[in-house]
């Protein structure tokens, strides 16, 4: 099977294409291995047979890669956003500010630079997830709010889904 990343950008334009990259494939005593620290190129294949599905689907290929880090003057790496865009939506996976830096503001532009770059390819909404002991109050101040909740995720505490809509008007 020939290698392949499910969405490339497309060194022509700013648009993001999406690359089809499974032939057909003769089923042959298929079996299951348990490997959970798989390497990058094999995750990569698992992702892109779901992408495939959802752009069949849904028609929606535009794809890009979220990632703005906060590095000190060494440039070690002190916190990050990292998600992507999809179907006119952010995803922030993830958010982290290490101890030390944080409480100056730089989570919140962060946020703030991935929901600018979100409006400028069109997004109109966010999306996020966070425990009950991380950062839920900092992401309501910054407008989002709860449409979902996992209780007793982990035990004791609460797993929350929250979303916002954007402001391409900023």
């Amino acid at each position: 099977m020939s290698k392949c990343h499910p969405l490339q950008p497309d060194g022509e334009s700013s648009d993001a294409i999406f690359m089809l990259c499974f032939p057909l494939i003769a089923m042959s005593n298929p079996t299951i291995v348990f490997d959970p620290y798989a390497a990058v190129d094999l995750r990569n294949i698992v992702q892109t047979i779901v992408i495939n599905h959802n752009v069949a689907v849904t028609g929606q290929a535009d794809w890009y890669p979220v990632a703005f880090f906060l590095k000190d003057e060494n440039g070690e790496v002190l916190g990050g956003l990292l998600g992507d865009i999809w179907a006119a939506w952010l995803h922030v996976r993830i958010l982290a500010v290490a101890a030390p830096v944080r409480g100056h503001g730089f989570g919140r532009e962060m946020m703030k630079r991935a929901e600018l770059y979100a409006v400028e390819r069109g997004c109109t909404d966010a999306f996020l997830d966070t425990f009950s002991f991380q950062a839920r109050p900092f992401y309501e101040k910054l407008g989002y709010r709860v449409f979902g909740t996992l209780e007793n995720h982990p035990v004791g505490h609460e797993h929350y889904f929250m979303t916002k809509k954007l402001d391409s008007t900023k």
